[in-house]
């Protein structure tokens, strides 16, 4: 198991090249069985990603391409998905846990319903994505992420890390923050500041939240 420690928190990240572990090349993520172990799979230009009730096990997946992918009850464990492009992609009512998801496109995703559990994105884009009842249980962290209005709502990030990411027209909605580490981003731009109670900044980021809050009312400043 890969530590790695952001802020206050420390996530448990997949260690697939650890001695005695063998992955086996897969040609496909769909078993008929609905489980998938001990797998490596890449390189991949697929037409249409459709995943439902499976589980993928203790593996890697590298270079994924798909124009439409459709996540479904797709629960993850010890996996590493990285240099991937799932698009627009619908994924709905997983979990992940011990995950690591890094340098992927995810931008105008739609994610709902998911159970974050130890899981670490690392320089992922997720612009225009939307992230609705997503809920983190363990440790999860966003290390160099784009969330280009992106918005969450009704979600529970209590804990979680944002660092290094951009917020740019970021619509924080309705959800828990308690916790929420903020610092090492610009907040200037984000929406929903009053919707961020109790999430934890660093000095100077008052300001960048009070300009936030301004452009959230809309307000004129003026002196006639």
């Amino acid at each position: 198991m890969a530590n790695r420690t952001f802020g206050r928190i420390t996530v448990a990240t997949p260690d697939l090249d650890e001695p005695g572990l063998y992955l086996t090349n897969v040609d496909t993520l769909d078993s008929p069985r609905g489980t998938i172990q001990d797998f490596t799979y890449g390189d991949a230009d697929l037409r249409s990603l459709d995943l439902v009730d499976a589980q993928l096990i203790t593996g890697r997946v590298t270079g994924l391409r798909s124009r439409s992918v459709g996540l479904e009850s797709l629960n993850l464990h010890a996996v590493e998905i990285t240099g991937s492009d799932l698009g627009s992609a619908r994924w709905s009512d997983s979990k992940l846990t011990r995950v690591l998801v890094r340098e992927c496109k995810l931008m105008g995703a739609a994610l709902e319903r998911l159970v974050l559990d130890n899981v670490l994105f690392e320089g992922c884009r997720f612009d225009y994505a939307t992230f609705e009842r997503v809920r983190a249980t363990g440790p999860v962290a966003f290390v160099g992420c784009s969330f280009t209005e992106a918005a969450f709502t009704d979600c529970d990030f209590s804990g979680a890390v944002f660092t290094d990411c951009t917020l740019r027209l970021t619509e924080f909605g309705v959800g828990r923050y308690r916790d929420t580490d903020l610092r090492g981003n610009d907040l200037s731009a984000v929406r929903g500041v009053a919707n961020l109670s109790k999430v934890r900044i660093g000095p100077g980021q008052e300001a960048e939240l009070a300009e936030a809050l301004v452009n959230d009312l809309d307000v004129s400043i003026g002196d006639d």
